[in-house]
């Protein structure tokens, strides 16, 4: 099976039922996304199918027909993507482990609506967990990705 990811064409060996996020690390070495609850209730797996924000722990491979993007591919520690730049000037990672869903989240929302609201900020990422508590500098981080005041 061949999936693209991060703009690369990649044969994959594993079988169709196998979870993308699996692929993603174990076969493609992408660490970007976590395993957290494996359920596609947390958000820590997300990556972009196609452009749309998508748990990769219940997509399985086969499922996949769409270009893949993971955080890696977002940006380059030289270029990073508006909203990676953000997180990082906010600093609105704390233990980082629900960072990788929070920043694809907030970039499919961005790209899909450039000038959110507060309020809808809060509902695309209410389905993403943090346990550390940094939601403020998480919402002034898209905020400021988003070209408002942080």
């Amino acid at each position: 099976m061949r999936i693209t990811v991060n703009g690369k064409l990649h044969s994959v060996a594993a079988a169709g039922d196998t979870p993308l996020l699996q692929v993603l690390r174990n076969e493609l070495a992408l660490n970007g996304p976590k395993f957290g609850c494996g359920l596609g209730q947390c958000g820590a797996c997300t990556v972009h199918v196609g452009g749309v924000a998508t748990r990769a722990c219940v997509l399985p491979v086969s499922a996949v027909n769409a270009p893949v993007t993971t955080v890696e591919g977002l940006g380059t520690a030289e270029q990073p993507h508006p909203v990676q730049a953000a997180f990082i000037v906010e600093q609105a990672a704390q233990c980082g482990y629900c960072i990788n869903g929070m920043v694809m989240t907030a970039a499919a929302l961005l790209k899909d609506k450039p000038r959110p609201t507060d309020a809808e900020i809060r509902s695309a990422l209410d389905g993403n967990l943090c346990r550390c508590g940094t939601h403020l500098r998480i919402l002034r981080a898209v905020h400021r990705a988003a070209g408002g005041t942080a």
